[in-house]
């Protein structure tokens, strides 16, 4: 992997790269094909290459606490974060693994499923609904997960940032999925995003890294870096 932007000749040190500035920040990270599809076959796999699963991992491994909504946690088949050897040094003085935190209205979870089951261990699964959720489902929601009640008839995503930010997640990783990136998007609330191209073309119906009501955020460019033709760009919100 080589840094083509700023231009540098040595090794490149993912974690320098990648570290999340001072403050709460919300990080977006999301893989596309060159003509902007998301997913192959539905999944997102299909697009990504070995050097984006290494990015992968370590923006997991800088994060409090890694985001996603439902569609995307059932459709991508989450589990916990499990934790890795080479986030030690990353982690020091926090837990081992950031919490997966799922952003659901209407609860249509597998409660009973590994995300929940197996995250005790390692670091508790949070849920983020709203009022509107049904009763007895945030009831056993919040005998497995963590529950963060945040808006009433839908989650209100600017107070779930802040709930995630009082309990010391400020370093926020959001691994999408398009609806839940352009209600962050239009909320003003995306500060990063990292974003893989991959070199494919792929046509169909596969959504962008965004759906939902248009709205403008001016980036600037950080860094490109590239392998196998795959580019590796990050871009911070103008200030």
């Amino acid at each position: 992997m080589r840094l083509i932007h700023p231009a540098s000749s040595g090794d490149v040190d993912l974690p320098r790269v990648y570290a999340y500035p001072d403050g709460p920040c919300v990080r977006v990270n999301m893989v596309a094909s060159a003509d902007g599809g998301t997913w192959l076959k539905g999944l997102s796999g299909g697009l990504s290459g070995g050097g984006d699963r290494q990015i992968f991992g370590v923006l997991r491994g800088l994060a409090d606490v890694v985001v996603a909504g439902a569609a995307t946690v059932r459709t991508e088949g989450y589990g916990p974060v499990r934790p890795r050897e080479s986030w030690r040094p990353l982690r020091e003085g926090r837990t081992a693994v950031p919490p997966v935190a799922v952003i659901t209205r209407r609860l249509d979870l597998d409660l009973t499923g590994p995300l929940f089951a197996e995250a005790e261990p390692y670091a508790r699964t949070i849920v983020i609904t709203c009022e509107a959720a049904p009763r007895e489902r945030r009831q056993e929601a919040a005998e497995r997960a963590e529950v963060i009640v945040a808006g009433g008839d839908r989650v209100d995503l600017p107070l779930a940032m802040k709930e995630l930010g009082d309990r010391g997640l400020k370093r926020v990783l959001c691994e999408g999925g398009s609806k839940i990136n352009g209600q962050l998007s239009t909320a003003g609330l995306i500060d990063e995003l990292c974003l893989t191209v991959s070199p494919i073309l792929i046509g169909g119906d596969a959504s962008r890294i965004l759906n939902g009501p248009a709205s403008l955020t001016h980036l600037s460019l950080v860094h490109v870096l590239e392998e196998e033709g795959f580019l590796f760009v990050k871009y911070a919100r103008e200030s």
